[in-house]
């Protein structure tokens, strides 16, 4: 029978050999980064890198093997090339940087536009957000909205991302990638749906609900105790109140906060009706300029990567060897391209911190497409 404990002693031998021999391995690593910051030479070179696997699988025994040392030495080449980046940012040239780090962004005296009308919960994310001495309108849809200050006609807007009951607003992750916006803060608005009718009318009166399409997912356990009314989509939660306002049809209902029934003069017919009592919003705030403030803690990118095996997990990796925390992946579809995917990331961290640049040179180095949405 197999000695259990010899073989371990053997291993361990071998993995003493093989840290020696990956410590060997990683300082002449060191000296290929500093010929690069030298010569300029980019740190990634895919065709001696798949040249260079494809000689290593040939030379291991069978198909597992082959496989396994091809695995092994991928994830050294990426160790490898993560060390580099990391001197690059010490010791090469300093890249210019696009964005730029103020105090306190102003949040008085400005012009914000946000999506819906008086009464949404976007509304109340800004009024949450900013001063009360501000300019502020209203357009129809969130393309409106980054259409306003891309122009410059607002300085800021205000737009929902993600819920937690009913996830992601796919629109907007979009719209970031088509617009030159950037996030420079969130707010996160708890969400309290109320059922909202006409003053003279009754729940029993009820055949037909409004709201936006977040708002009847939102409550989706409720509506389905009334599953002969009538559901409808509108623009927004207040958008919905305003049409029950002007129709003066007492059959009809809003999905909507309590401000919306105030604002429209409606009568709250049920509350609660989100069975989630952590139903929150969170609404970011989009701006022409990269800006940042000086204690922004939450960075958002969204990057495109080559369609194969690995590539996703490489490219994350770059945060776990600076040991920056993710608290966010989503992917959307990229428009012509068939099951391939954009991902969007955000990650604890500044702009200025030195394992946030190291984390984003190997990032863009490893990727076709990166952009910063912002750190906020």
């Amino acid at each position: 029978m197999t000695d259990l404990q010899e073989c371990r002693r053997k291993i361990d031998e071998i993995d003493n050999q093989m840290v020696e021999l990956f410590e060997k391995r990683m300082k002449v690593c060191e000296e290929v980064a500093e010929y690069k910051i030298h010569t300029g030479k980019k740190v990634l070179d895919p065709e001696r890198e798949h040249a260079k696997l494809e000689e290593i699988r040939k030379k291991a025994h069978g198909e597992f093997n082959e496989l396994g040392a091809q695995e092994l030495f991928q994830q050294i080449m990426a160790i490898s090339r993560k060390r580099q980046y990391q001197l690059l940012t010490e010791h090469g040239p300093k890249e210019e940087e696009d964005f730029q780090m103020v105090e306190e962004l102003p949040r008085n005296n400005v012009t914000v536009v946000f999506q819906g009308v008086e009464g949404a919960y976007s509304y109340g994310a800004m009024r949450a957000y900013f001063e009360e001495d501000i300019k502020s309108y209203h357009v129809k849809l969130f393309r409106d909205a980054m259409e306003e200050v891309a122009a410059g006609r607002a300085d800021y807007a205000v737009l929902p991302i993600e819920n937690s009951t009913a996830g992601i607003v796919a629109d907007i992750y979009d719209l970031l990638t088509e617009y030159n916006l950037f996030i420079v803060g969130e707010q996160v608005l708890k969400v309290e749906h109320v059922l909202l009718g006409l003053p003279e009318a009754e729940l029993s009166d009820i055949s037909c609900v409004y709201s936006h399409p977040q708002g009847l997912a939102q409550c989706k356990e409720y509506l389905e105790e009334h599953r002969s009314w009538k559901q409808t989509a509108v623009s927004n939660t207040a958008a919905a109140a305003k049409k029950v306002s002007e129709e003066k049809d007492r059959t009809h209902a809003a999905i909507a906060s309590r401000d919306a029934g105030e604002f429209y003069n409606l009568k709250v017919l049920a509350e609660n009706i989100c069975k989630n009592d952590s139903n929150v919003t969170r609404f970011i705030i989009l701006a022409k300029k990269p800006v940042y403030e000086n204690n922004s803690s939450k960075i958002s990118v969204c990057f495109e990567a080559r369609h194969e095996s690995g590539t996703l997990y490489n490219v994350l990796s770059h945060m776990i060897y600076n040991g920056l925390n993710m608290t966010k992946i989503e992917s959307r579809p990229i428009p012509g391209k068939t099951w391939e995917y954009r991902f969007f990331v955000d990650f604890e961290g500044n702009l200025r911190d030195s394992a946030v640049k190291n984390a984003l040179r190997g990032m863009e180095a490893e990727t076709s497409y990166l952009k910063i949405l912002g750190n906020y």
